[in-house]
């Protein structure tokens, strides 16, 4: 067995260079790319993985006339991290890239390659609309003035966003550089220091909230909720949670529209089914399972928003659709909105231990369903896939050459993702408050020194995180729940080594830190 494994080490590289070999995979055209990212839903949240408690028709019929993965992962259990993977097309970790305040500097410099910088490069018209939480300027944001460097700075032609998370302050959008209803007679003031203003808290006046939150989501109270940090002023650019879906999806929508005769690629980075979780009206009581359950049938209703939009254009054709989430689930995550009561036999993870922050396979394991009418063949998919493998992907898919210093980490997958092999990849790295390698269907979790990082204090939820190897055999143990290890040390040993090596240097064949 470990003369098998390593070999499949070694050659790791070799095979994943010949992917790129000319004519593995050619594109017909260059189709639209959409994006559709959605917030802490997990692996069983969906109807076609597994969902008991929830429907969601909409994304069911977009996999039903494209490919649902069962192997597919983001890379990293927590937000940030995995965005900052999927847009950059690599690990997080080489960035420091971890959970940020609502008022911290953007976290991907001009400069950097990105995926839209590249697909902008090559003709496309790019946006993102929704949760961003990637950060905004250089620091000491003017939420009043010119917001900036943000997303246009790093290869988006249009933003309109939420800044961090709905959790956070500051509660307003951005729209390119700009606050949307800035008044400048009452600017805005944020601050994860100290309480600013005379606005109210959780903590002063719980009499006012809607739902019951921790001590850390008990800064200053907006729409009912109590949040993370402080702000004061800015009234009437303040938004109100019930709006995000329709906010959001009427701005996709829009961009869409405009583009319709051109590529374009869009980023539609919804807020659901992330805390605090206030579903529009229209979708409140749709589920047995509270709001966490009517925030999933808001989140598959813009699903369904986007695929009637391209057809009613009639570009769905020549439009690829990936669907996925940026980690895995998360029931009770500061507030308390009856996620855990109502839960009943649903299960967020599907068959996976764990989920958001965990080291397991429950926080990195996500539905993915990519969809090209007439150009990928329905049906599922065992391949091996990340998000991390994205940008050289797409890249392969518009004909563009990787510079040296492009997507450090991202290794092309276009024939897997499209279905015209079921080959995926053979090692690849997750992210949690450690840091974890699979090898087809061995999984290694390096041991740290603590129970976790400091911003997982008091949070009530299983993270894998222990003081000894741990090693799991996903064939027979789907539910990793027998740490094999010591069984296997060779086997051990070896994805030790690959896990140091890879962390050490960038792992893309061809990736030499230099640009053209």
């Amino acid at each position: 067995m470990y003369t098998i494994l390593k070999k499949m080490i070694v050659c790791a590289a070799a095979a994943v260079a010949l992917s790129y070999s000319p004519g593995a995979c050619q594109a017909q055209s260059r189709p639209n790319i959409i994006i559709i990212y959605t917030d802490d839903v997990g692996y069983g949240d969906v109807g076609c993985y597994g969902a008991t408690g929830v429907k969601t028709p909409n994304i069911d019929a977009l996999a039903a006339q494209g490919l649902r993965f069962t192997d597919a992962h983001c890379t990293a259990a927590t937000c940030t991290p995995s965005r900052v993977s999927l847009l950059t097309g690599s690990y997080a970790f080489r960035n420091k890239a971890a959970i940020l305040p609502g008022d911290a500097p953007l976290l991907i410099r001009p400069g950097t390659p990105t995926l839209p910088g590249m697909l902008q490069k090559e003709g496309y018209k790019t946006a993102v609309v929704g949760k961003w939480h990637l950060g905004l300027g250089s620091g000491n944001i003017n939420w009043n003035g010119d917001i900036s460097p943000g997303p246009l700075e790093i290869g988006f032609d249009y933003s309109y966003l939420l800044p961090a998370t709905a959790d956070r302050v500051p509660t307003v959008y951005i729209e390119d550089h700009r606050m949307v209803n800035a008044d400048a007679t009452d600017p805005l003031a944020v601050s994860y220091e100290k309480k600013i203003g005379n606005e109210p808290t959780g903590l002063e006046q719980p009499g006012l909230l809607r739902m019951k939150a921790d001590t850390q989501h008990s800064n200053t109270i907006v729409n009912g909720i109590s949040r993370i940090g402080y702000q004061t002023g800015g009234k009437k650019a303040w938004w109100k949670d019930e709006d995000f879906a329709m906010i959001f999806t009427a701005k996709a929508k829009q961009f869409i529209n405009t583009n319709k005769d051109r590529p374009f690629f869009l980023y539609f980075s919804l807020t659901d089914i992330h805390v605090p979780r206030s579903p529009n009206p229209a979708f409140v009581g749709k589920t047995a399972m509270g709001p966490r359950g009517d925030a999933i049938v808001e989140m598959d209703w813009c699903v369904g928003e986007i695929m009637k939009e391209i057809q009613q254009l009639g570009i769905s054709k020549n439009t690829l659709i990936i669907f996925s989430s940026d980690n895995g689930p998360v029931l009770n995550d500061g507030y308390e909105d009856l996620a855990v009561e109502k839960l009943g036999s649903h299960k967020p993870a599907g068959p996976f231990r764990g989920g958001k922050y965990s080291a397991f396979e429950g926080g990195t394991r996500v539905p993915v369903i990519v969809s090209w009418p007439g150009a990928i063949k329905p049906g599922a998919s065992e391949a091996m896939v990340s998000q991390v493998d994205w940008y050289a992907s797409f890249a392969r898919l518009v004909h563009h050459e990787l510079a040296g210093n492009e997507a450090p980490d991202s290794f092309d997958m276009l024939a897997a993702l499209l279905g015209t092999s079921n080959k995926g990849r053979d090692t690849m790295l997750e992210e949690s408050g450690t840091l974890a390698i699979r090898a087809k269907e061995w999984k290694y979790i390096r041991p740290i020194a603590q129970k976790g990082p400091l911003w997982m204090k008091n949070k009530k939820i299983e993270t894998g995180f222990m003081h000894v190897d741990q090693l799991y055999n996903l064939q027979s143990d789907k539910g990793e729940q027998r740490n094999i290890a010591n069984e296997h040390q060779e086997i051990t040993d070896a994805l030790k080594q690959q896990l140091k090596k890879a962390k050490q240097r960038p792992t893309r064949p061809g990736w030499t830190g230099q640009g053209k």
